[in-house]
């Protein structure tokens, strides 16, 4: 093993750097995707109208399951403060995995986001992206590094590299 510039340590064997890779990959692509569903809610004026659509939707939905119910009572009771949440929630999600910023905020984020499809699927809104997000961000929790090569990685490169850059001068 050797060490990285931050202080952590690099492991010499080429499937963790494929697997950093590839769950890099998957990271980068979920948050994309997130970011995509987030503006475009923001654009399209997602709000009050939609929730009470969503949760209005489910009252009377046999495929809705029971525990979805207090939840949509909810949601009908608040309907401004979840159409503001929830485009909000899906562009924080996709900041978060795209940035990659450090193991535990990285895992939240990847958690948060398959906890956040589960809701939708509760809901019985279901669009073909959904599975497509559920195994991006099942891979982001599996593959070892996912957030190896993201934005807090090249902020300590560089911090490393001035460090460097200071001492010999």
């Amino acid at each position: 093993m050797s060490r990285l510039p931050g202080g952590g340590r690099r492991s010499s064997r080429p499937w963790m750097l494929v697997a950093a890779l590839l769950g890099g990959a998957a990271r980068i692509a979920a948050g994309v995707l997130w970011l995509e569903e987030g503006i475009l809610k923001y654009r399209a004026g997602f709000g009050s109208a939609d929730i009470l659509l969503v949760a209005h939707g489910t009252a009377g939905n046999s495929r809705a399951p029971f525990y979805f119910r207090p939840l949509g009572s909810v949601m009908q009771a608040l309907p401004g403060l979840f159409g503001v949440a929830i485009p909000l929630l899906e562009v924080s999600l996709g900041v978060l995995l795209v940035l990659g910023l450090g193991r535990v905020l990285t895992l939240l984020a990847a958690l948060g986001s398959i906890g956040t499809l589960m809701l939708y699927w509760s809901s019985d809104q279901l669009i073909a992206q959904y599975p497509v997000l559920v195994a991006l961000s099942a891979a982001v929790l599996v593959l070892p590094g996912a957030e190896r090569f993201g934005a807090l990685w090249v902020w300590r490169r560089v911090r490393a590299r001035r460090g460097a850059a200071v001492r010999t001068a």
